[in-house]
């Protein structure tokens, strides 16, 4: 078993920076990749972009890409959100999730695990 839970989201001014956290307990060792998530109200969960245990490799989403980065704290067993730049249209909850086997990376159900989420709020 995996547990995750996410902190660092809040309310945040249109250009700000937030950072989220990804807090990985239990099993750990069988986490393949850790995937980021968001929602926002009335839409569709959207991929952002994950992050392979292995080698570290990183792949984006076009709407994460050039503003939001992944990284890892391994000795920590968490997984970091870092947002730039923020836009209005940035206002979700965010969720990290992880996947134990090798799918398709982009799509919810890939995953096996997920954190309670935390919301993100951008005012104009």
């Amino acid at each position: 078993q995996v547990q995750l839970v996410e902190s660092g989201g809040g309310l945040a001014q249109a250009g700000g920076s937030l950072r989220l956290s990804c807090a990985a307990s239990g099993r750990t060792s069988s986490i393949y990749r850790v995937g980021w998530f968001r929602q926002a109200p009335g839409k569709e969960r959207e991929f952002l972009g994950c992050i392979r245990r292995n080698d570290d490799s990183i792949f984006y989403a076009d709407s994460a890409k050039g503003r939001f980065t992944l990284s890892r704290d391994n000795a920590k067993n968490t997984v970091y959100l870092q947002m730039n730049g923020l836009k209005p249209e940035d206002t979700a909850v965010y969720y990290c999730a992880a996947a134990t086997r090798v799918l398709i990376p982009t799509i919810p159900s890939s995953y096996d695990y997920w954190g309670q989420g935390t919301q993100v709020a951008v005012s104009s």
